[in-house]
């Protein structure tokens, strides 16, 4: 179908030098069965190689890549535990993939070099658990080969791109492009949505320079005045559709136009706040012919929001069936020793309610 495959990134850097990385994930065709991941130091992993989508019943290899973790990390998986999505390691490097289809293009699976060979929606979790720093993240991808977790008749599945950012700061984007060609942007503007590509994205920003904080200045024209209605006619033009382009200019927006956050708590608060007006409810995005494939039981296309604190090492949630915000606090786990752990994120699929009890 045509459901949603959103995803809205941003990034806060605090008054105290505090970096935090948020980001939602939407998809509105079926329940990701997402879980929060705790995984140790020193676990070991291999990676699936591709399988054919159009067989009866595809059975994934897992005789790709192995890497024992050098760190520990904690992530929401989708589908499998093994599909990091977003996480946070115990050094401070967060990454996340975003749905890119159309525009991302992975070298082609050779058999001969599985050794070196990782599956797309298995790379978070390759850096998560071997790299502290973006500079060492960019060396590493040398040495790999990046394919698609499956083809069909038709070729290869959609894949993503992805975001990567430490504690000092540096906040890069990594685009697979032509068969393999890896680009990789600086995020300058603190912003990634889905296609088209980064550099697309920034230059586009262009088009909105008018945009502003605040309202318009009035003015009076043969003692005819004219006056904003109510607040925020300065932001008169923002797009407010649910597409990639529209998602990452109002991000952009928010993003510059909000109170500077002056330590680590107020900047996870403004996170979740943003990220707020990025929840897209299930069915908007579903053409006439395709709403009788709307899923039963879903609430929301956007299945979860995740806030990351790099210095303080701290990763937060929350997921449409349960709005109280989670913390998982890096600092206080001990990932030589703590057991490789899967937790689904939602233990009751329906929305939780505390009812009050008046006296």
């Amino acid at each position: 179908s045509s459901a949603a495959n959103a995803c809205t990134g941003i990034s806060i850097k605090t008054k105290d030098d505090n970096i935090i990385q948020a980001r939602t994930i939407e998809l509105g065709e079926m329940y990701l069965e997402s879980k929060i991941v705790i995984s140790p130091r020193g676990r070991e992993f291999q990676s699936l190689t591709p399988v054919l989508t159009s067989v009866a019943k595809p059975e994934p290899k897992v005789d790709g890549l192995k890497w024992k973790s050098k760190y520990g990390y904690v992530g929401a998986a989708v589908i499998t535990d093994i599909f990091i999505a977003e996480g946070i390691n115990e050094k401070g490097l967060n990454a996340g993939l975003f749905y890119f289809p159309h525009y991302g293009s992975l070298a082609k699976y050779n058999p001969t070099e599985k050794d070196k060979t990782i599956v797309d929606m298995q790379l978070v979790s390759w850096l998560l658990s071997n790299f502290a720093t973006v500079d060492e993240v960019k060396e590493g991808l040398k040495k790999i080969n990046i394919v698609n977790i499956g083809y069909t008749k038709k070729g290869a599945l959609p894949t993503a791109h992805w975001r990567v950012t430490d504690a000092t700061g540096k906040n890069i984007v990594i685009e697979i492009v032509d068969n393999g060609k890896i680009n990789i942007y600086d995020n300058k503007v603190g912003v990634l949505t889905n296609s088209p590509d980064f550099d697309w994205h920034t230059k586009n920003l262009n088009n909105y320079i008018n945009v502003k904080a605040g309202n318009a200045k009035g003015y009076t024209i043969d003692g005819k005045e004219f006056f904003s209605f109510g607040v925020g006619t300065g932001a008169y033009g923002l797009p407010g559709d649910i597409t990639p382009p529209s998602r990452f200019v109002r991000a952009f927006y928010y993003l510059r136009t909000m109170k500077d956050a002056t330590n680590n708590k107020e900047g996870i608060a403004s996170a979740f706040h943003i990220l707020n007006n990025f929840d897209i409810p299930i069915g908007m995005e579903f053409n006439e012919e395709y709403r009788d494939k709307m899923p039963e039981g879903m609430l929301s296309a956007t299945q979860w929001t995740a806030v990351s604190s790099l210095k303080e090492k701290e990763f937060y949630y929350k997921s449409m069936f349960d709005a109280e915000v989670k913390k998982i606090d890096l600092k206080k786990i001990d990932f030589s020793k703590v057991k490789y752990q899967v937790t689904p994120m939602d233990k009751n699929r329906e929305m939780k309610v505390v009812e009050l009890d008046i006296k």
